[in-house]
């Protein structure tokens, strides 16, 4: 996760932005069925059996799946569970992807026609390479060799070819999401042109922690948080009234597609969360506060895009052996023994449901918050 990446983004959509009175504008469709699911990573020496996570991702009615590479054993534990799965392409097979069509139909054959019983939804090719270099140039062949290697395994209709992105890959003018563009290096405009062309969704790792604590004398914390406030300040950006960061990443992603060319390519958010400890602002509270209030927004979309989307909690454990500053070990839901990572319970309703799968509970409130007044630690 290259997650810092984002910051400079993040705190530009909202330096210049106006505060107002004004209620937030857009249509909200309250009736909207919204998809939770949580990232499963696996870079940990004490973390439990992937047929004891998949158990608990139905006990908890998580209906969605993100993992990070084809593990075999989560593969078959998934077989028949009905949970709905992002599987993501490794570092190593990107490049014999993109060039080798035998390649890409083999690793499709391996590993996703092998499991008729897994409902995959996506195939993740890269996370986060476009914009940073030598991997990104991979990414559009690899991307146009799995879609046919689909078609000949006749799994394109149902399973989506796409790719994971940071909020690095958008800038802004005027601070305003109105104003997204795609970063004229990251060659983005081609990849989004080929998803409007296919049918598949932008995958987008978006993380307004980073924002607020390396601007936390411009970002108050309860715009990052959702947090309840009503009739207080909104961002207003023409005709959009922004209550929360995570809207205005999503937004400035939108603006930035329809000025590609691919105004009809949905946004995925495919990594978001708030750490629980071993950073700055990093609280089980602060967590549960982000997370919680995350499962109701989804319901309703953002000020651009009104009605249900799709979004992923990252991550589903603390993994003690995730590398880089201590915070990144502590963005799990749940430790490493199944218990909730923090006070109060798991966030997750658990499910009497018939259905193959259970259905995620989200009957929470709305989330108003206030954007520039600083409050100090909560």
């Amino acid at each position: 996760m290259a997650k810092q990446s984002m910051v400079a983004v993040a705190v530009a959509l909202l330096l210049g932005a106006f505060a107002t009175t004004i209620p937030p504008k857009g249509k909200v469709d309250s009736a909207g069925v919204q998809s939770i699911g949580v990232c499963y990573g696996r870079m940990g020496d004490n973390l439990p059996a992937a047929s004891d996570v998949v158990q608990l991702y139905k006990a908890n009615g998580i209906e969605s799946m993100r993992i990070y590479d084809t593990d075999p054993d989560t593969l078959q534990a998934l077989d028949g569970s009905g949970i709905g799965l992002v599987v993501g392409i490794s570092r190593d097979d990107l490049v014999n992807l993109a060039s080798s069509p035998s390649a890409a139909a083999k690793w499709v054959q391996d590993n996703v026609a092998a499991f008729p019983g897994v409902s995959f939804r996506y195939i993740a090719v890269g996370n986060e390479a476009v914009g940073y270099g030598f991997d990104g140039a991979y990414v559009l062949p690899a991307l146009r060799n799995l879609d046919d290697a689909l078609s000949r395994a006749g799994l394109r209709g149902s399973i989506k070819a796409s790719t994971v992105v940071s909020s690095a890959v958008v800038t802004t003018a005027a601070f305003l999401p109105s104003t997204g563009n795609f970063f004229s290096a990251s060659n983005m405009t081609p990849i989004a042109r080929y998803l409007a062309s296919t049918g598949a969704p932008l995958l987008a790792n978006l993380y307004p922690y980073f924002a607020y604590v390396n601007s936390r004398t411009t970002i108050d914390i309860d715009y990052a948080l959702f947090k309840l406030s009503p009739a207080r300040l909104v961002v207003r950006d023409g005709d959009y009234n922004y209550t929360n960061l995570f809207d205005a990443l999503v937004d400035a992603f939108y603006w930035a597609l329809e000025r590609a060319g691919a105004g009809n390519v949905t946004v995925v958010v495919s990594e978001t969360g708030w750490p629980s400890a071993g950073g700055d602002a990093a609280t089980a509270t602060r967590a549960r506060t982000y997370n919680q209030n995350l499962i109701s927004h989804v319901t309703k979309g953002t000020p651009k895009r009104p009605g249900a989307m799709e979004a992923y909690i990252f991550a589903m454990f603390n993994e003690n052996m995730r590398p880089g500053a201590d915070l990144e070990q502590n963005f799990g839901l749940f430790n490493p023994d199944k218990s909730p990572a923090y006070p109060g319970g798991s966030l997750f309703a658990p499910t009497t449901s018939t259905l193959p799968y259970p259905i995620l509970s989200t009957k929470r409130g709305i989330s108003l918050i206030i954007p520039f007044q600083n409050t100090g630690a909560h």
